[in-house]
């Protein structure tokens, strides 16, 4: 006789993948906002302001 498998430990490893992934990616961000300089900052979104044809000036 076979028993069934639960899929319970598997959604809670997607889950887990998922979340470490999230964190890995806003480590990043954070990381890249934080160590590069402020006119980097400026002019990225000046320029993502014009990219979505939103007045800047």
């Amino acid at each position: 006789m076979r028993q069934a498998v639960s899929a319970v430990p598997a959604i809670r490893l997607e889950a887990l993948r998922a979340a470490l992934a999230a964190a890995a990616f806003g480590l990043f961000v954070l990381a890249g906002v934080g160590f590069v300089g402020a006119q980097t900052v400026h002019d990225a979104a000046h320029d993502s302001r014009h990219s979505f044809a939103f007045p800047c000036h």
